[in-house]
């Protein structure tokens, strides 16, 4: 078995991809198939998952859209539709929206004659057919008379007084920890998830190295009698797990497995949800593990984001 300490990684990298890549690359860690990834891979990627319905991956991808309405009537529809997942601001006479790929999907989805929703779309459709070939009609959407639809790029966006800048910048962090810390996250419904399954991961291949991974406990000294009684149930979970694999599949072997084991958590949420997560994991009153890798990340936030975090955690 291997034992490793838990960490964290903010994904700036992804910020400069294609939106495809990025959901090709967050979307892979779930299966641990990254070594799959080609120049032109993210493609039938994508494809297939949408195909399949595995919508939480389109959510590892997020667009900032100027809308300029046909007029009053427009947003009152808009905003009487409920959109799911999609921040919306008014500033003057035009509309800022944030939301993944899934959100914009799903509003059309579920109000495809709304006049500015087909005006979205008919935009996002001609800029990023991959993401609407399924759900737009063959002959496209006819273009919305009044709606005019423009993206803010990342750097635009960073721009934005700290009001909007909390709602409209997103921020993509991949936990290593182990299943206890993300039992904990997954409960930040707003957020998007993806993470290691071992459902799908069969641990005894040649690319895991024919062995666990746990994440070292912060509990007890290593030359403890304590961390010596937790070693010896990992290398016995081990075995079974293994010994199970000879017959069973990961998902049934994997019900003899502990909180302990090793699992990469994507979580991707905008600064507002961030600011909630880092009052809530960083207390005194939460779980050491979780405090272990929440306390360092805000540090890293408030250098990043200071016009948003560093007034509210100006204590820490």
């Amino acid at each position: 078995m291997l034992v490793i300490p838990p960490s964290f990684k903010i994904l700036h990298d992804l910020d400069q991809e294609s939106l495809a890549v990025r959901i090709e690359r967050c979307g892979r860690l779930c299966y641990k198939s990254e070594d799959k990834i080609t120049e032109d891979s993210a493609p039938p990627f994508i494809r297939r998952i949408l195909k399949h319905g595995h919508n939480s991956v389109a959510e590892m991808a997020i667009l900032t859209l100027k809308v300029s309405p046909g007029g009053e009537a427009d947003v009152t529809k808009l905003c009487g539709a409920l959109p799911k997942y999609l921040h919306i601001d008014r500033v003057e006479k035009e509309l800022l929206i944030s939301g993944s790929v899934r959100a914009f999907r799903e509003l059309y989805q579920a109000h495809p004659n709304l006049k500015i929703v087909k005006g979205i779309t008919r935009y996002l459709h001609t800029r990023h057919p991959l993401f609407f070939e399924d759900i737009v009609p063959e002959k496209g959407i006819v273009r919305q008379g009044g709606i005019v639809v423009e993206k803010i790029p990342l750097e635009d966006v960073e721009q934005l007084p700290a009001y909007l800048l909390a709602k409209h910048r997103f921020v993509a962090v991949t936990f290593t920890v182990n299943r206890a810390v993300t039992h904990e996250m997954v409960r930040h419904r707003p957020c998007g998830f993806l993470q290691e399954s071992q459902r799908y991961c069969r641990y005894s291949e040649n690319k895991f190295g024919s062995q666990l991974t746990f994440i070292k406990p912060l509990f007890y000294k290593e030359d403890s009698e304590e961390y010596g009684l937790w070693e010896e149930a990992m290398v016995e979970s081990e075995r079974i797990y293994l010994k199970l694999l000879e017959t069973s599949t990961p998902q049934a072997a994997r019900t003899v497995l502990p909180n302990s084991c090793k699992t990469e958590l994507i979580v991707y949420a905008n600064l507002l949800q961030w600011v909630h997560m880092f009052k809530l994991r960083t207390s005194k009153g939460a779980d050491p593990s979780m405090r272990e890798v929440m306390i360092p990340l805000l540090a890293e936030f408030k250098k990043l984001f200071p016009a948003v975090l560093s007034h509210i955690f100006a204590e820490e």
